[in-house]
């Protein structure tokens, strides 16, 4: 963050903006482009067109504002008792059209995204599913090979919306563009206030933008929230002066790292990997971030999920020090043709670049030299993942890893993975789960940092709105107590 950006955001604050008031539309602005109601099939969702399907193209179930389970699509589900078959019932909805959904119909929709087609990025963790059958016009049954814990929290992700030809079945309804930005209602969520009279949830004025842009209009009281805030420009928004309360962190989890683009050269060297991860100080990283939700990370995947204890590299018990001049003996002797350069892919944005100086620093005290090369370069032997986990499954960290998605792998920890993904019970599924985390642990194809960063401001007005681990704020929780 320069002295002249901080500066920038400061004059634009002072210019007279026309403020929302209490009582009209909750003016949203995702970090992103234009919303669309985009089929998550075909092309990925920036934080705009998510908040867009999750509005208006409802799945079978959707986060509530904490990250819980509530009913979507479906009004109520039955799990048998074998952990292997979802039974739903449909609530009575139609489409934006009028026409009623029908379960066949919301079952091609889910079948899509499996198909080998499709582009949808949780396809990998689908692989769970077995069958997709409408049972009737108002019942589908989604079976599952094993069981899957957490399965639902998969379903309520706007990557698993149901669309059809290109429309939504709600709850909100997109009643058109007004200026750069969607008006959505939700005309079914009246009902009688306290005093006789008649409440009615607020629309969204739903729009898309850069961050600087976004913020600022946050700042003249245009925006009443600010989604999809990553590390790449949270300088920013600190420039700005808000509020400490209008900043809020989620405690999302996921990967936040460095995975191996290259394996040419010393990084072809599991110890070498090894010896790259040893020498970051990841308390002073979280420290220089300053983000309260921040949580320093060693290990592949974090402590607790499918109750798990994650595989931890053999140095992790050692101090700082002791780490480091292990690591630069190690790389000392990998430096036959002078020290190791990197080539590390990271974004060229003022919160990128804050965590690149950081490492940068950290390598040099072991005799290491980093550059920084653009997201895009191919030459590139480091590269950033900065994902948010879109379910508690071990498998979605270590399928990362795997050998049809990762320069560095183990056949060994996939044939694990294979067997865990229809393994008849938890256990036996938790026991080939924690081998592959140790042999992908051992093998270094990535170096942990910490927890994802996600950030959004929020106005006072919307006092429903609660930070959770998925980053994702449905429309319809924004305002406590909203019809």
């Amino acid at each position: 963050m320069t002295w002249r950006l901080a500066a920038a955001l400061c004059a634009l604050a002072t210019v007279t903006g026309c403020g929302q008031t209490d009582t009209g539309p909750i003016a949203v602005s995702g970090i992103g482009g234009t919303p669309k109601l985009a089929n998550p099939n075909l092309e990925r969702l920036d934080p705009p067109s998510a908040f867009l399907v999750e509005a208006a193209a409802q799945g079978l179930v959707r986060f509530d504002a904490a990250g819980e389970i509530e009913p979507a699509l479906a009004q109520r589900w039955i799990l048998s008792d074998d952990g292997l078959r979802y039974t739903f019932r449909l609530a009575r909805v139609s489409w934006s059209n009028g026409t009623p959904v029908k379960a066949e119909q919301v079952a091609a929709r889910l079948r899509a995204a499996t198909s080998a087609s499709s582009r949808n990025p949780l396809k990998p963790i689908l692989g769970a599913i077995d069958q997709i059958v409408a049972m009737t016009d108002e019942v589908l049954e989604i079976s599952l090979k094993s069981p899957r814990p957490n399965f639902l929290q998969l379903l309520a992700q706007p990557e698993m919306a149901v669309l059809r030809n290109g429309e939504g079945s709600g709850p909100y309804r997109i009643l058109g563009p007004r200026g750069d930005a969607i008006l959505l209602s939700l005309p079914q969520a009246e009902e009688e206030g306290e005093d006789g009279t008649e409440a009615k949830a607020p629309p969204i004025l739903l729009s898309g933008s850069g961050a600087a842009s976004t913020i600022v209009r946050f700042q003249q009281r245009e925006v009443d929230l600010v989604l999809g805030g990553k590390l790449d420009d949270l300088p920013i928004a600190r420039a700005a002066g808000l509020s400490t309360d209008a900043l809020v962190f989620d405690p999302a989890a996921g990967l936040f790292g460095l995975s191996v683009a290259s394996v040419e050269g010393p990084l072809a060297r599991a110890e070498i990997r090894q010896a790259l991860s040893m020498a970051i100080d990841r308390s002073a990283l979280a420290s220089l971030l300053g983000v309260p939700t921040l949580q320093p990370r060693e290990t592949l995947m974090p402590a607790g999920v499918e109750r798990l204890s994650p595989a931890a590299p053999a140095w992790s018990g050692l101090p700082l020090a002791e780490r480091r001049a292990l690591a630069a003996r190690t790389l000392a002797g990998a430096a036959a043709g002078g020290p190791l350069r990197l080539r590390v892919a990271v974004g060229d944005t003022p919160g990128h670049r804050l965590l690149f100086a950081a490492l940068r620093r950290d390598w040099a005290a072991v005799g290491v030299a980093a550059e920084r090369v653009d997201p895009s370069a191919r030459n590139a032997d480091l590269r950033l993942i900065d994902e948010v986990a879109p379910i508690g499954l071990a498998s979605w960290y270590l399928r990362h890893f795997g050998c049809d998605a990762s320069r560095v792998c183990d056949p060994t920890a996939d044939e694990m993975m294979a067997a865990a993904r229809i393994a008849p019970t938890a256990q036996v599924r938790r026991g080939l789960l924690a081998n592959a985390d140790r042999i992908l642990t051992d093998a270094a194809p990535f170096i942990p940092l910490a927890t994802p960063i996600r950030w959004s401001l929020v106005s006072p007005r919307l006092t429903g709105f609660r930070a959770n681990p998925f980053a994702r704020h449905y429309a319809g929780e924004l305002i406590r107590g909203q019809p």
